[in-house]
C-alpha cells in the first residue's frame, strides 16, 4: 500500500503530503496527523535516491525551452501593451481632469477674450 489517509498507524518510513510537499518521518510506529482529506505517500528511499537525479536531468532538458517559451510570453505582452497604448491615444477625447481653465481658456490665436 502506497497511500495512507491521514490517522492511520503506519510503520517505519518517509510519508509525503503532495497537496502541500510536508514531509514526514517515522522512526518506529506513528499515527498520521492532518485533516479527514489529508493523503500521505509512502516513498521508498531507492525510488527518491533515483527520482532526484532523473527529475534534474528533465529539468536541464527542458531548460531551453521554458528559456524559450518565457521570452516569446514576455515578447507578446510587449506587443500587445503597445498596441492597447496606441489604441487608447488614439481614443482620447482631449478632457484632461487635471487642468483647471478658471481664467478661461486660451486662444489658439494667443490672444485672450
Amino acid at each position: 500500500m502506497l497511500s495512507y489517509k491521514a490517522g492511520n498507524r503506519v510503520g517505519k518510513g518517509t510519508y509525503w503530503d503532495m497537496a502541500n510537499g510536508q514531509r514526514i518521518d517515522v522512526d518506529q510506529e506513528a499515527i498520521l496527523s492532518g485533516g479527514a482529506s489529508t493523503t500521505y505517500l509512502r516513498v521508498p528511499t531507492g525510488i527518491m535516491l533515483i527520482a532526484g537525479p532523473v527529475l534534474g536531468l528533465l529539468y536541464v532538458i527542458c531548460l531551453p525551452f521554458i528559456g524559450i517559451a518565457t521570452i516569446c510570453s514576455l515578447a507578446a505582452g510587449k506587443v500587445v501593451n503597445g498596441m492597447l497604448g496606441m489604441i487608447g491615444k488614439s481614443l482620447s477625447f482631449g478632457w484632461h481632469p487635471t487642468e483647471a481653465y478658471l481664467a478661461g481658456k486660451k486662444k489658439k490665436g494667443g490672444k485672450k477674450s
